[in-house]
């Protein structure tokens, strides 16, 4: 990209130049101390530079990246490989050598946090710099639970419950500054209940179920989805097949309560045409 295509002061354009950084994507690749050092611009200018750099390319959708936060286990790269051998199978209307041509694991931007403190830093500090620099659009924190229900016991709810208040306010800023999604994975938990009562229910088992972590987290969220499955056999042969999953609108100012079907395969996910309700 042509850096004259930047809406900058012509001397921050040629102190750029000065620098050897020939394209916007090569500046957003640079700290701020590092564009002054190179630049030789003031803190100022290096941030406006920056802002304009990063405008350019979420105007252009250059960029479409995601930050992948994990709590729990580690990030399942395999499958990640997986995913992208199997994009000419999934994205079967994109002409294939504009597939090859696409790098989809160069924007996926990993960080591991175990504990609420890292999980608190990491959005508050690390997520905004990729989200600001148009680096990311798509924020997923996989899971909410984990660090929550480990490290609080009982008689500490009440931080607990202002942590949680904390990291909702920081995800919906997030979500509003930078009109990026917040997807947040969270664990449902499942009531007790006596035989008798559980007999009466069967067909009813989702009534029993709730998200984890209770009402604070719950009034955080703009919408709920919930996830499940089911197993089933073909019809023709009698054996199993793959699961098939159901995602349920279960509370969304702007959504209907629906739902629909959808699959998971080796190339990714396909929906099942014709399963909407209402």
């Amino acid at each position: 990209m042509d850096l004259d295509q930047l809406d900058l002061n012509p001397r921050i354009t040629a102190a750029v130049k000065r620098g050897r950084l020939k394209s916007v994507k090569e500046i957003l690749c640079y700290s701020g101390p590092d564009l002054q050092r190179l630049t030789g611009l003031p803190s100022h200018d290096v941030q406006c530079l920056l802002r304009a750099a990063s405008l350019h390319l979420r105007g252009s959708r250059v960029l479409s990246g995601a930050v992948y936060i994990c709590t729990e286990d580690a990030f399942p790269s395999k499958r990640l490989w997986q995913l992208i051998a199997q994009q000419r199978r999934l994205r079967t209307d994109a002409p294939e050598e504009l597939i090859e041509k696409i790098r989809f694991s160069n924007h996926i931007f990993i960080e591991h946090a175990a504990d609420v403190d890292t999980l608190l830093e990491c959005v508050s500090k690390k997520v905004p710099i990729l989200l600001s620099r148009g680096m990311a659009r798509l924020v997923v924190v996989d899971s909410i639970a984990a660090p929550f229900r480990c490290e609080f016991h009982l008689q500490a709810s009440a931080i607990r419950a202002k942590l949680l208040l904390s990291l909702g306010a920081t995800l919906r800023r997030l979500s509003s500054t930078f009109r990026s999604p917040v997807l947040c994975i969270n664990q449902v938990t499942d009531m007790v209940e006596d035989q008798q009562s559980v007999s009466r229910s069967l067909g009813a088992s989702e009534e029993r179920l709730s998200p984890a972590l209770g009402i604070t987290w719950a009034n955080q969220l703009l919408m709920r989805l919930m996830v499940d499955r089911t197993h089933e056999d073909d019809v023709t042969t009698g054996l199993p097949r793959s699961p098939v999953r159901t995602l349920r609108v279960l509370f969304a100012p702007h959504l209907p309560l629906s739902s629909c079907c959808y699959t998971v395969s080796g190339e990714g996910i396909r929906g099942m045409p014709g399963t909407q309700s209402y």
